[in-house]
Order: C-alpha cells, then sequence, then structure tokens
C-alpha cells in the first residue's frame, strides 16, 4: 500500500442524521442548507475527510426517510436538489467527500411503484415486488418475521395476496429477482452519481435478496441458562429472509457501476451478520462487490481488553487480502457510547476508534460525548421502539448541541426541536472548545494526529504481546514508521511497557501528559496513550 491510496482507506467519515444536525428553517428539523452552514466546522474545527448523509429523500416518514417515496429527489422538510447540489460543491470546496444513504431492499407504500403494483395482480409493476398467495388456512406464507416486529407478511385485500416487508408494514420489499426492479435502482444509483456524490452507505444491503423457495427459517436455540428472547426476531435463524448468495450479483454490478465514474467512488453495506465469513464475502472474491461492508463488532462486544482485542483481531483474520477494515462506535441505531460505555471509557473508544487499522466513522454528537435522551413511552417517535420498547432509537438522536441556551445553536431559540434537547449540563461545541481537556479536544487532538502520522492511517496493526490483562495494546507501522496505542480498560492504574528504551507519549486520553518517559511507566485509569519514537511530531496543544 502506498501514500496514494484512495481517500476511503485513509480518511474519516462522519455520519450525519439530517433531522438533528442544523434547522436553518425554524421548524426544529434540520435539512441539507444546515449541513452546508455547519461544513467549516467539519473541515476546519474537527478535521473528517467525508460526510454520510442519512436519508433526505420525499418520504412519509414512517420510519424517518428509510421508507422512500421518490429516490431522486429531496423531501421539501430537508430542501431542495439545487440546496443538495450546493452542499455536495461546498463540501467538495473544502476537500470533504459526500457519502448518501441508499435504500435498495424496500420502499415506502406510498412510491408510485407500489402503488401500481397493488392496483392489481395484472399490473406491469405487481412482480417490482414480492407476493406471495396465503396457505390454506388464510395464514401467512411462511413464518418470516419483520424485524420491527410481527410477520413480515402483510395481507392485501383488494388483491387477495400477501406483500413481503422485513421491516415495517409500509415498507414493502422490492423483489430483486425482476431484472426491470434492477435496473430502475441502478439508474438512481447514477442519478446521484451524475450530481457528483463521491459513494453510498447500502441500507440494510444483505436484505435484497432472500430464498426464491420462500422456505420457513428454523427456530434459534436457546442457549443454556439463557433466558427466553424477549425479541420475537430473535426466536428464528434468519437463514432464508436474508443474505441469499444471489445478493453478491447485486453488488458486483453495482461495482461496476461505481468503477465506470472518475474518482474513487465508494459504496460500504450495512450488513450486520453474526457469520464474519459470511460478512466478509461482501468485499467479493476478487474485491469487486462492496468496497466495505460495515463492521459493528465493537457495538456489541463487551468493553473488556481481552474481548476487545478478540473482536478487533477476528475481524483482521476475515478481510481478505487487499480488503480494508472499518470500525464503528456509534450510528443511528444504538445507543452512544457515553450512554453503553460510561464517559472514560467512551475517551478510550475514541482512541480505539480512530487508530486501528481501517476506516472509521464517527457519530454527529459522539465528538461531544452526547449521551442518549432519555424518552418516555408515550413520547416515543421511532417506530422499532414503539413496536420493541427495549430497541428504541430515539435516544441516540437528540439534536446537536452547537452553543448553550435555547435552541443550542440547532434552532430558533423559542422553537421546539423535533427530538428533545440533552440538558444544559451537557456541554456544547462552544463550551468544548473552550476546554483543553473536553471531549471535543481530543477528537481534535486525535485527528490531528492520525493526519500527521501515516502509521495510523496506513500503517499495518500488530498486537503487542505481554501486556497485563486490563490493557489492549497494538504497532501501526508504515515504511519503517511506527507508533504504539496502549488502552487500559480498567478502573485502576497499569505499569506497561511498550518494549525498547526512548519512547514519547504523543497523545493521552486525558490530554495532560506529553513527551518522553522511560518505560515502564504508568496508565492511570480508563487512560490510552499512543506512543511513538522520538522525532514524531505530537499534535499541538495537547498537554496540560
Amino acid at each position: 500500500m502506498t501514500n496514494t491510496a484512495p481517500w476511503w482507506m485513509t480518511g474519516v467519515i462522519y455520519q450525519i442524521y439530517p433531522r438533528s444536525f442544523q434547522d436553518t428553517t425554524g421548524n426544529g428539523i434540520g435539512d441539507l442548507p444546515g449541513i452546508t452552514s455547519r461544513l467549516d466546522y467539519l473541515a476546519g474545527t474537527l478535521g473528517v475527510d467525508a460526510i454520510w448523509i442519512s436519508p433526505f429523500y420525499p418520504s412519509p416518514m414512517a420510519d424517518f426517510g428509510y421508507d422512500v417515496s421518490d429516490y431522486t429527489d429531496v423531501h421539501p422538510m430537508f430542501g431542495t436538489l439545487t440546496d443538495f447540489d450546493d452542499l455536495v460543491g461546498a463540501a467538495h470546496a473544502r476537500g470533504i467527500r459526500v457519502i448518501i444513504d441508499w435504500v435498495p431492499n424496500h420502499t415506502s407504500d406510498q412510491h408510485p411503484w407500489f402503488a401500481a403494483a397493488r392496483s392489481s395482480r395484472n399490473d406491469p409493476k405487481r412482480d417490482w415486488y414480492v407476493w406471495q398467495d396465503a396457505r390454506p388456512d388464510g395464514s401467512p406464507p411462511n413464518n418470516w418475521l419483520a424485524v420491527f416486529g410481527g410477520p413480515a407478511w402483510e395481507w392485501d385485500e383488494p388483491t387477495g395476496q400477501y406483500y413481503l416487508h422485513s421491516f415495517l408494514k409500509e415498507q414493502p420489499d422490492l423483489n430483486w429477482r425482476n431484472p426491470e426492479v434492477r435496473a430502475a435502482m441502478f439508474d438512481t444509483v447514477r442519478f446521484w452519481l451524475d450530481r457528483g456524490v463521491d459513494g453510498f452507505r447500502v441500507d440494510v444491503a444483505h436484505f435484497v435478496m432472500k430464498d426464491p423457495g420462500f422456505r420457513d427459517n428454523p427456530p434459534a436455540p436457546i442457549p443454556d441458562g439463557a433466558l427466553p428472547y424477549s425479541d420475537a426476531y430473535e426466536t428464528q435463524q434468519h437463514r432464508h429472509d436474508k443474505a441469499h448468495p444471489d445478493s453478491h450479483d447485486v453488488y458486483q454490478e453495482m461495482r461496476t457501476i461505481l468503477d465506470g465514474y472518475p474518482g474513487e467512488r465508494f459504496a460500504v453495506g450495512e450488513i450486520s451478520l453474526d457469520d464474519l465469513g459470511q460478512w466478509a464475502a461482501y468485499y467479493g472474491t476478487g474485491l469487486d462487490e462492496l468496497h466495505m461492508p460495515f463492521n459493528f463488532t465493537l457495538l456489541t462486544t463487551p468493553w473488556e481488553a481481552p474481548a476487545v482485542q478478540q473482536a478487533v483481531e477476528a475481524i483482521e483474520a476475515v478481510v481478505p487480502t487487499g480488503g480494508w477494515p472499518n470500525f464503528v462506535l456509534g450510528n443511528h441505531d444504538i445507543a452512544r457510547p457515553r450512554r453503553r460505555l460510561g464517559e472514560p471509557a467512551a475517551r478510550i473508544g475514541a482512541m480505539l476508534l480512530l487508530t486501528l487499522r481501517g476506516t472509521p466513522t464517527l457519530y454527529y454528537g459522539d465528538e461531544l460525548g452526547m449521551d442518549d435522551i432519555d424518552v418516555a413511552p408515550d413520547q416515543m417517535q421511532d417506530p422499532y421502539g414503539i413496536n420493541v420498547p427495549e430497541k428504541a432509537r430515539d435516544g441516540c438522536r437528540s439534536p446537536m448541541l452547537w452553543s448553550d441556551g435555547p435552541g443550542r445553536g440547532f434552532t430558533d431559540q423559542d422553537v421546539d426541536p423535533w427530538l428533545p434537547f440533552l440538558g444544559e449540563e451537557a456541554g456544547s461545541v462552544a463550551t468544548q472548545l473552550a476546554e483543553a481537556g473536553s471531549m471535543l479536544s481530543l477528537h481534535r487532538a486525535l485527528l490531528t494526529l492520525r493526519r500527521s502520522v501515516a502509521a495510523l492511517r496506513l500503517g499495518t496493526y500488530r498486537p503487542l504481546a505481554d501486556t497485563p490483562e486490563a490493557v489492549f495494546g497494538y504497532v501501526r507501522e508504515h515504511h519503517g514508521e511506527a507508533v504504539s496505542v496502549l488502552l487500559n480498560f480498567s478502573a485502576d492504574h497499569v505499569e506497561v511497557d511498550p518494549g525498547g528504551r526512548d519512547h514519547e507519549i504523543l497523545l493521552s486520553t486525558h490530554l495532560d501528559r506529553q513527551g518522553l518517559e522511560p518505560a515502564p511507566f504508568m496508565l492511570r485509569p480508563n487512560e490510552g496513550v499512543v506512543v511513538g519514537r522520538p522525532g514524531i511530531t505530537p499534535p499541538p496543544g495537547t498537554s496540560g
């Protein structure tokens, strides 16, 4: 690998949930001009390389935009196509790439395609969706379940058949075995590529192809001593309702389209599979499918050094030769790191995310250490949370905190945001920029160090041997330049020795420690350090 590696290998991606980032119209909901207005923060203050924007398409909003009614336009709530073009141009002018969500598995039930499909069994678009007859007793054609609760089949009385919906009944699944569907959906990809987008995050990428025989899923065994599954979806082994091998053909074709455009266009797929070999197959046997399947292992790994190291090395073991790993610690579907791990551990998580081999994706607000909001059941907006309360996602989607006071810099001071703000005790961008030891200061220092040290962007990964049990240590090395990362996952002081005699602490998660310290040295509770040899320049302003 050389220093001319593609941008998606060396860069840091920042996920924006547009409803919650910046409101410019005074309705309490973020919009595309709001993202444009904050690009200087993203490019300069923070220093990320790409933004991934969650859906902004026309939609009835049954699932906040993941139920698309038009793949080639912008919901008026978020702006216009001109606003989108302005955003892309402004981002590119600042060196920021633009990735957008593409939702291929399903449309809204309000999409004109589905309106036609359900109008008659004889309509030309009937086969654009997945329809099946009832069983003799009138029940659904098989036992498949919807992720968001209940059966995956909805009875359509006027036409006397069931249609498939892997998520909400308002999100009917497209029939990707129909060549017309395939062509139409790839035309939507070309539409956005022609407008200058740099890549796509493919929503539930592994769902697009199902078992053509519609076989029942087998039951999931309950481990000895475990409680029965609280979520009905988890009671099945999902062998037949997703991840059919034919889905690889879809992404080979998508990759061909992307490779036909200039500028290193990119695709990362949302693929959540327990079998890591099956997950890694989406790179393609010739690295000819997705550039990366999203890696969610750290979201559910116990926060202990041995478990985290094992999770990292499991990914390193399955990424194919020439492939590139990636890591995330937060997104719009899971509680934030601050809520899951606590503030001290979230700082360790930030250093882990931004120093591992691979492309990191940072969820908006996590650079501030934002916590989840607590939403009462009767105020819940997330359809998943309404159906399966323990899976509620409203908490991690509260508006960005730009400043203190009414409106928090997100909206007008007399406007109620679409979800409540965190309390005044939650530090904003403005307050944390003024605090030398803040979570935002830590992220800025980590991103600065990553940009200045090639080993952190491009280097190999090697675990450090003989570290204490509470410490996860590893070396990143590139063209003779090496740095070590040592992360203390415990609440105790731990002595570490990265090897050799001359080592310089380049950065501590506490932001108060820098310079030469003879080995061995002490890590404080929940402290992580990046250690280099003398001569590597640490980021400015990181020692107290």
